[in-house]
């Protein structure tokens, strides 16, 4: 499921009384035209040294205007700027849902109250834009050039991404612009930048917004992506593209990652907490189609067990018959029908109407019948239905992991006994590992899966031999603190419950290496969470289990996208007597504009 939350219009209020209390402001008074220009507004950091203050006669040139929804507003800049590399000489003059009467090229006058404008609200972490509410102005003159665009590339844009504050928030700390990235951007806040011939990182969402970097070299994928691959490097050139331009007569390009575009994307720098800073495009660049094709792995071979796992983004059967005929699609055409398939975010069998219905046979259903249609084995599945409200994700949804298989090629080890709440367990047999349930819930009264889904486990057996395979799906990045935050570096609150988790699943893979060494394990899932990072390493400790990303070229270790940054959120990892496993990350969504899921699917073949 996607880590954006949902989002709106936030009121836009001033934060002197916050600004006070943290001893960065003076006691609030009135500054006069003759001494207040927009750079003294911005001041050296990101908290203006006259927020919570009324200024008048302020000049600027009109640079552009947001003339549609509830933040209506422009963009004035100071054609006569400082010296100072830290002050921005530009500020957006916000006029609520009223489109202001002026026109880009005005020389403008502007009174208004110097305000903070949290965007998403101040509790989300982001940083803020200074703004002119409340304002009035008066035009001097019109059809005034508009001052150069300051051009981001690798020579302005510093390696290092952002001032270390120890966690505490950087709003206090004077910019630095040629040391970190952040500061950069900060220190352009409200200014005309531009990016020229601009590769794509980050695909055209729902709402028509796309990711490019600034730095063409920098950290990319084999695909055309931006290759996050460590907490070290977030790769500072993304930067987030809108446009002010009407959508009728300037159509938002639709663009997938690896494209490009091509010329001169310019606009003022602005910011959200959905994507952080941004281009507010007046002009935009030329889509080029350079990105690649989706992908198709091989087929298995007949002494090959062939395991996937697809994040199929709460699927239930009030989703659209198109989706799941593209999941079919993915799953025959583009994953050669895996023999085992560990789904993650399946949905009851009524989504997200939030009863006590929690079967998701209807759901399990609709995809296995799609599948059949598309040309793929008819497959059968297995999960346990939870406890209603009790794993998270959309509220009524239910969600859960589950297991298709083909039943031509594999079968699965019925045990009795499973259930929401009772645990699987390892057992010894005839020298053998065996499951006291299958399928089973590994340490479901477990705190670390309070509002999570459980990981099931279950027992298969290909060509006469056990595999056992354990469908998981932790808790997600929510509440985390973005790349971005006035907090650096950001907090990863959410990484302390999926460090436990996978402390319980490692458990688990251990009793079973307990019982017999030579044991087959495959552990595959949304992880939501590195292959460097902590949970990773709680969930491979000992040696148990190899996390099969890592054994990728570096350029490849990725199957999603978020706000331009290829990464890893899910994976396949198997025990030692799987060492010889065929891995593949599929690339047929994260990339792309027009997706089923958010998710690229994964699969592996081994010889058990």
């Amino acid at each position: 499921m996607s880590l954006r939350a949902t989002r709106g219009p936030v009121a836009r209020t001033a934060v002197a009384a916050s600004a006070l209390a943290a001893g960065l402001l003076a006691v609030p008074s009135s500054a006069s035209a003759a001494e207040v220009r927009i750079h003294d507004i911005q001041g050296s950091t990101r908290i203006s040294p006259l927020a919570g203050q009324q200024v008048s006669d302020v000049p600027g040139t009109v640079t552009a205007i947001r003339a549609f929804g509830s933040s209506r507003g422009f963009w004035i800049q100071d054609p006569r700027p400082d010296k100072d590399p830290a002050t921005s000489e530009a500020i957006f003059v916000f006029t609520g849902s009223t489109t202001p009467s002026v026109a880009v090229g005005d020389s403008v006058l502007v009174s208004g109250t110097v305000s903070e404008y949290y965007p998403g609200g101040k509790d989300a972490g982001g940083q803020s834009l200074t703004e002119l509410s409340k304002a009035t102005w008066t035009v001097q003159s019109s059809g005034n050039a508009l001052p150069a665009a300051y051009r981001l590339n690798p020579s302005t844009i510093p390696d290092r991404y952002a001032p270390d504050a120890g966690g505490d928030s950087i709003e206090g700390l004077t910019l630095r612009p040629r040391s970190y990235a952040l500061d950069r951007y900060e220190s352009l806040e409200g200014m005309r930048v531009s990016v020229e011939d601009a590769p794509v990182v980050g695909a055209t969402n729902t709402y028509k917004e796309l990711w490019v970097t600034a730095e063409p070299r920098h950290q990319r994928t084999a695909r055309g992506g931006a290759l996050y691959g460590s907490y070290r490097d977030p790769n500072a050139g993304r930067v987030k593209v809108v446009s002010l331009l009407p959508y009728a007569q300037h159509p938002f390009p639709v663009a997938d990652v690896g494209d490009a575009l091509t010329g001169t994307t310019a606009g003022p720098m602005d910011y959200d907490n959905f994507g952080g800073y941004t281009i507010a495009a007046t002009a935009m660049g030329e889509l080029a189609d350079h990105g690649p094709r989706r992908e198709t792995t091989r087929e298995q071979k007949a002494d090959e067990l062939s395991i996937a796992t697809y994040n199929v983004e709460n699927l239930s059967p009030k989703t659209a018959q198109s989706k799941f005929d593209r999941l079919a699609t993915g799953l025959v055409e583009h994953l050669a029908s895996p023999d085992i398939v560990a789904l993650e975010e399946v949905q009851d069998d009524n989504g997200a109407t939030n009863d006590s219905v929690v079967s998701a046979d209807a759901t399990l259903k609709k995809l296995t019948d799609a599948i059949k249609a598309a040309g793929g084995p008819a497959y059968e599945w297995r999960q346990i239905n939870p406890v209603d409200d009790q794993d998270g994700g959309e509220p009524g949804g239910n969600i859960r992991v589950a297991f298709l298989y083909n039943p031509g090629r594999v079968s699965f080890t019925d045990i009795p006994g499973g259930d929401s709440t009772t645990p699987v367990k390892v057992e010894k047999k005839d020298g053998k590992a065996t499951l006291s349930a299958s399928p089973g819930r590994i340490d479901p009264a477990n705190g670390a899966w309070k509002d999570s889904r459980k990981p099931l486990a279950g027992q298969f057996s290909f060509r006469g031999r056990p595999v056992f395979v354990v469908a998981n799906h932790f808790n997600s990045k929510g509440g985390d603190q973005g790349l971005d935050s006035r907090f650096q570096p950001p907090a990863r609150s959410s990484e302390t419950q999926r460090t436990g988790q996978a402390t319980a699943v490692n458990t688990f893979v251990k009793a079973l290496l307990n019982a017999d060494p030579k044991a087959s394990v495959v552990v595959a899932g949304d992880l939501n969470d590195y292959q460097f990072s902590p949970a990773l390493a709680e969930l491979t400790k000992g040696g148990v289990l190899t996390d099969l990303v890592t054994g990728l070229p570096k350029d490849e270790r990725y199957g999603y996208v978020y706000n331009g940054n290829s990464q890893v959120l899910d994976h396949i990892l198997t025990s030692h007597a799987l060492r010889r496993a065929d891995y593949d990350i599929v690339h047929i969504n994260a990339e792309f504009s027009d997706q089923s899921s958010d998710h690229d699917p994964q699969i592996v073949r081994v010889r058990p």
